[in-house]
């Protein structure tokens, strides 16, 4: 029985192209002038601080600007790039320049799921403050309400086992009871290494019915069991 169930974004229940063509691009065009608008605010230090310290240098200003636009032309998942891009596309989102996607069958699924008393939860490289501006952001309104928590990945790398294991310690339930969804297998590995059950969402392809992992094409082919 599934008593809850943990997404992936991008790929999943968003579009990949929403975050390539839309918001990374956003982030990176505003990303220099962001950073030194804000260079001593108390509230950003820190994620320019840990720039450094995740580039291994004591970095100038500039410095720590251009790894940051190395960063995100590498589509590294680094923490304090995301924690700063979150920051960046907040203004975006506030000011209409762009709306969070969110697949159609994502959204009643998910809706459904919620009004049946599944717990959802959010998993994504992205930070948890970037995650709930896309929800709350959306053509269907803000979805937030939706979820019952988020992860982003100070819980640990998406590939990494432990982490999964670590949403399971978070939300007290066994991995048996858990349904993890994602467009990637390595994730669905690791889920798997700690005893979750998985779906593995392929928009637009082929399902393999000989691949590790229950693949589908939508949210509306999935089948959870409450």
């Amino acid at each position: 029985m599934i008593k809850a169930i943990v997404t992936d974004i991008e790929g999943t229940t968003s579009s990949i192209s929403f975050v390539h063509d839309v918001l990374f691009p956003y982030a990176r065009k505003h990303i220099a002038e962001f950073v030194r608008r804000n260079a001593e605010d108390p509230h950003i230090v820190p994620h320019l601080n840990d720039v450094r310290l995740e580039a291994g240098e004591d970095l100038s200003l500039e410095g720590v600007i251009e790894q940051l636009l190395q960063w995100i032309d590498q589509d590294k998942k680094i923490t304090p790039l995301k924690a700063l891009q979150g920051l960046i596309w907040e203004k975006g989102y506030k000011d209409g320049d762009f709306h969070g996607h969110v697949y159609a069958d994502a959204y009643e699924n998910l809706k459904k799921w919620h009004a049946a008393g599944i717990k959802l939860y959010i998993y994504s490289s992205g930070s948890v403050y970037a995650q709930k501006l896309l929800f709350g952001h959306t053509e269907y309104g803000d979805l937030n309400n939706l979820f019952d928590g988020n992860f982003d990945t100070k819980v640990g790398a998406k590939i990494d086992a432990e982490s999964y294991r670590n949403i399971l310690q978070h939300i007290s339930l066994p991995g048996e009871q858990v349904l993890f969804l994602s467009d990637i297998e390595k994730e669905l590995d690791a889920a798997v290494q700690a005893g979750m059950q998985t779906y593995w969402l392929v928009r637009d392809k082929a399902i393999d019915k000989s691949a590790a992992h229950r693949q589908v094409n939508d949210f509306n082919a999935l089948t959870v069991n409450s």
